[in-house]
């Protein structure tokens, strides 16, 4: 996510043997009280946070075995959710910087959708990247709000939107290569412009579940000012602190835009939404573990996030008129 790291630094990381499975599911541990929702599944969502974070993952770094572990666990929770491929199957795979020796090397971003019963040949495109760090010097780095959180949270909106059918059509894509540089969001953006896909939106989320001060920011508002009225509505009634911000070039480093996958959307022309927390004490660190989440913040935060996309749903004709004609 935030201050991504050079490529260089992260080709220097060699890859594991697959582990034998995939972590198994089981009851949630060492978090604090298991949360509970009336809008989203809580518990599917901290068990897939726990699942994708688990050491066994092994840092789910690009082009490693922990990554592939990872890409085949959310093929079949997106199947689950009744997601489509959009291509001939889930993944959509793209080549990696070649590693030590040269050696190519191949990563994969997850792509389904959902067909939109009012505007099916328009596209809302919710983005999460499931890699992280992998292992550094013999430490994993887990990850877990960077960016199993994001993950687990689109895999709820996907849940959501393939029971309750979208007005416009909805593409669910789990990114790959984000920390060596945005380098799956570019590769998605340019097949779906290949296809000549009508990308209306960009929902992107990473680091969700990780906020002591229970404050989620929304970013892309002053980028598309029509944006700003649809998240304010969300704020007045959002159960965490949502806040608007972190998207004006005078921030510099503050100001998120080229900090996450919403950047290829950007350069692209496509308004975005971004959702995230701030740095944290256990950012791009071994500590980024499923134990230092704070589970209710999470909970609530993608309950807010889902409020917010349902909204985008229904209102996007708007946005898209004041953005055009402003």
């Amino acid at each position: 996510m935030k201050k991504f790291l050079l490529a260089a630094a992260l080709l220097a990381w060699g890859a594991a043997a697959v582990p034998s499975q995939l972590p198994k599911p089981g009851g949630v541990k060492g978090a604090a009280a298991r949360p509970t929702s009336t809008v989203i599944n809580a518990d599917r969502l901290l068990e897939d946070v726990r699942i994708l974070s688990a050491d066994a993952m092994e840092g789910r770094g690009a082009g490693t075995a922990g990554g592939a572990m990872a890409r085949a666990y959310i093929v079949r929770r997106f199947a689950d959710a009744g997601l489509k491929p959009l291509w001939p199957s889930y993944e959509q795979p793209f080549e990696l910087p070649a590693g030590e020796g040269g050696a190519p090397r191949r990563a994969a971003n997850v792509v389904g959708y959902v067909r939109g019963k009012a505007h099916p040949d328009r596209y809302i495109v919710v983005t999460a990247h499931y890699d992280h760090l992998g292992i550094r010097n013999g430490q994993i780095y887990n990850g877990a709000d960077d960016n199993a959180s994001g993950v687990a949270a689109l895999l709820q909106l996907a849940a959501h939107f393939g029971r309750e059918q979208p007005d416009n059509s909805m593409i669910f894509a789990a990114l790959d290569a984000e920390e060596m540089g945005l380098i799956g969001a570019f590769a998605l953006v340019r097949a779906l412009r290949a296809d000549g896909r009508d990308l209306a939106l960009n929902v992107n989320l990473d680091m969700v579940s990780h906020s002591e001060r229970g404050e989620l920011y929304a970013a892309g508002a002053y980028r598309t000012p029509a944006l700003r009225p649809l998240l304010e509505r969300v704020a007045a009634r959002a159960p965490v602190r949502l806040l608007l911000g972190h998207d004006r070039p005078e921030q510099r480093h503050d100001d998120w835009t080229n900090q996450s996958d919403q950047y290829a959307f950007h350069k692209a022309g496509v308004p975005w939404v971004y959702f995230g927390v701030e740095d944290h004490k256990d950012y791009h660190k071994p500590t980024d573990k499923f134990e230092t989440i704070t589970p209710a913040f999470f909970v609530h935060a993608v309950e807010t996030i889902l409020d917010a996309v349902q909204l985008l749903d229904a209102d996007l004709p708007a946005v898209e008129k004041k953005k055009d004609g402003a």
